[in-house]
């Protein structure tokens, strides 16, 4: 009897996972990555440490453009305690319309799934961490919930356990 309970639990756990990108794929506006990511962008977010508490808030400016199949998000951030930091991402379309994205803080390559109005991406980003380089995976999740402004949460994780998220929103400044 035991055994039944445990083995009931563990699977209503595992049902509340977080549903696949393809849950999205009628979600209305639709996200064009090449529309949205083009011009200028703000972006305005929190940091928070693993018991949910924010640490950190800031602001960035973000300068998207596309030439042929690339893409490059220009990001400069400003946080609250007056650190700034620069990420360049570079997004590249391939021949099946996937978009591979990579950035001066990122290790490797990373596919971008998109259906609907979601953007889903996991990645390893490296932090400076006490003067010392941290590897932390992400598990990005992106929302577009208007034309113009996209709803994104990253949840940050060293060896399998949360040690943190970032909330933020992210707004088109002008249409190029």
């Amino acid at each position: 009897m035991i055994k039944w309970c445990v083995l009931t639990m563990l699977s209503l756990l595992m049902s509340c996972s977080h549903q696949g990108i393809n849950s999205y794929k009628h979600n209305k506006p639709a996200l064009n990555i090449k529309r949205f990511f083009n011009g200028a962008l703000k972006a305005h977010g929190v940091v928070k440490n693993r018991q949910g508490d924010v640490i950190r808030y800031f602001s960035a400016d973000i300068k998207a453009s596309w030439k042929g199949n690339t893409g490059t998000l220009d990001e400069t951030f400003l946080f609250n305690d007056g650190e700034q930091q620069q990420r360049i991402w570079t997004l590249k379309e391939n021949a099946e319309g996937t978009i591979i994205a990579t950035a001066n803080d990122v290790i490797g390559e990373h596919p971008m799934s998109i259906a609907g109005n979601a953007l889903f991406m996991q990645y390893i980003l490296r932090i400076d961490y006490k003067g010392k380089p941290l590897d932390l995976s992400v598990d990005d999740r992106m929302f577009l919930v208007t034309d113009t402004r996209i709803i994104n949460e990253s949840i940050l994780s060293k060896w399998g356990f949360r040690v943190g998220s970032v909330q933020l929103v992210i707004e088109k400044q002008t249409s190029p």
